[in-house]
């Protein structure tokens, strides 16, 4: 369905769902954080702490930990000497795929757009 062809209930349940979205992937971080783990499969925090720039240690804590309680990443303690912590994508959180490849040409698209690059 086109945005246009959403009438009275079906608008109103579509906003819903929008909201619903943007509260679990909002904010500053997340997208970031999910577009590490999605083009890698399986991220370790210090890798994704270097994927996005300017997020510090305890913010990425807590991104991680909200997008584990939503069920879009799965977070698994490896017992290796120092312990190693990996980050996943969740079944559910793999549906987020497309969405994160159209942002990414999206984002090429409008750079190039803008600043001709």
């Amino acid at each position: 369905m086109k945005c246009e062809e959403y009438q009275g209930d079906e608008h109103k349940k579509a906003m819903l769902a929008v909201q619903d979205s943007m509260d679990v992937l909002s904010g500053k971080w997340k997208i970031n954080i999910i577009s590490s783990i999605c083009y890698y499969n399986k991220r370790r925090f210090s890798d994704i702490l270097n994927d996005v720039n300017g997020i510090s240690n305890k913010m990425l804590s807590k991104e991680l930990k909200e997008l584990e309680t939503n069920k879009i990443i799965k977070r698994t303690v490896l017992e290796t000497q120092p312990i190693t912590v990996q980050y996943e994508l969740t079944e559910h959180g793999k549906t987020l795929q497309t969405i994160i490849r159209n942002l990414t040409d999206w984002g090429r698209r409008h750079r190039r757009e803008i600043i001709g690059k």
